[in-house]
């Protein structure tokens, strides 16, 4: 028992789509964070010049102060414009981040609005559960990792840093612009290769996250079992509706025969039932079986006086290919069209009208 209830089966798409409607996803804090490192920086080297156009209306505003009276009035208007500069400058970067984030997250685990993540829950306030999960082992890991992380970057920056000192001894003797060139490209090539590192850490990360998500959704033997009787249906409650379905089709068939022109057989394992009436554009297989369905089928036939013509050939091509209720197809209207001939001649034989 123990054995069927261990989690080895794979998440069923069922439970996965349940998961998220849930808010339970995959998600790695790693690739956002990623996201909107490289999404700050871009966004910086493209509103710089912008920045550098509010420093110098902040450095004007400063130079206005000294021939302002400092009445309350003029004190709260110049704190007011420092303020809406100082927004003007943040809200570009603010804006940016927004967007990667959301942009992070809808590219990990696709658009998702579910308010159940955020539905209060009394075990989310339980002192007892918080204190578990805050001392918990995963929380442990996650805390090494997260360490472990800073200090590979602080090793690849430094020895980045370190290379470039090197250089100083040649670079003190150029002129300030120069000096500032070298010092931007130094600065590039830095945090490229932080970036590049962040990178490697974001996708491993999410890989590890997508495998603990996946195998957190693993299901028992049983689970899978029970979910599929609730998706399909229990197989002995199916099995009783087909058997009904087939036990009315079966009786809606023999019904069927007494209105049968005539029966063509094999002659003992096949049996189909023709009818040709004024309102059907062609002959019409009201009955078909083999064997002892076949013989129920004749036996039918001999109580209601309908022909029965032996044609072996005929009644093989009717079985295989025209079901019940369905108008023969043009390949075999000559071979019927014989056969009715027949019947016609044997009902004139009885004194009989056929048709």
């Amino acid at each position: 028992m123990a054995e069927e209830q261990e989690k080895t089966e794979a998440p069923s798409s069922h439970k996965i789509q349940k998961a998220r409607e849930e808010g339970n996803v995959a998600k790695s804090p790693e690739i956002v964070g990623f996201i909107g490192l490289l999404v700050g920086l871009l966004s910086i080297f493209v509103i710089f010049p912008f920045w550098l156009k509010n420093f110098q209306a902040i450095y004007i505003q400063a130079l206005q102060w000294g021939n302002t009276d400092f009445t309350k009035e003029n004190i709260f208007n110049l704190l007011l414009g420092l303020l809406g500069n100082i927004l003007m400058m943040i809200l570009p970067i603010f804006l940016a981040l927004m967007i990667a984030g959301v942009l992070g997250n809808i590219g990990q685990f696709g658009f998702l609005l579910s308010t159940k993540a955020i539905s209060p829950k009394l075990s989310k306030i339980n002192p007892i559960s918080g204190a578990k999960n805050l001392f918990s082992i995963k929380k442990l890991l996650d805390g090494v990792m997260i360490t472990l992380k800073v200090f590979i970057a602080f090793l690849v920056g430094f020895f980045i840093f370190a290379s470039f000192l090197g250089d100083l001894e040649h670079i003190a003797l150029f002129n300030v612009f120069d000096q500032m060139i070298w010092f931007r490209n130094k600065a590039i090539i830095l945090i490229l290769a932080l970036l590049l590192l962040f990178f490697v850490m974001a996708l491993a990360d999410f890989i590890i996250k997508k495998r603990q998500y996946t195998k957190s959704l693993r299901m028992s033997k049983q689970e899978v079992k029970d979910e599929y009787k609730q998706q399909e249906g229990n197989p002995e409650i199916r099995a009783k509706i087909r058997q009904m379905m087939m036990k009315n089709s079966m009786s809606k068939m023999m019904n069927a025969i007494p209105s049968a022109n005539v029966v063509v057989t094999n002659p003992t394992h096949y049996a189909i039932a023709l009818r040709f009436g004024k309102l059907d554009p062609a002959p019409v297989v009201v009955a078909k079986g083999t064997d002892h369905l076949a013989i129920r089928i004749k036996g039918i036939a001999r109580e209601h006086e309908i022909e029965i013509i032996e044609n072996p050939k005929l009644a093989r091509e009717l079985y295989k290919e025209v079901d019940i209720d369905e108008p023969i197809p043009r390949t075999l209207f000559q071979a019927v069209a014989i056969l009715f001939a027949e019947v016609a001649k044997i009902q004139q034989q009885k004194g009989k009208k056929f048709l």
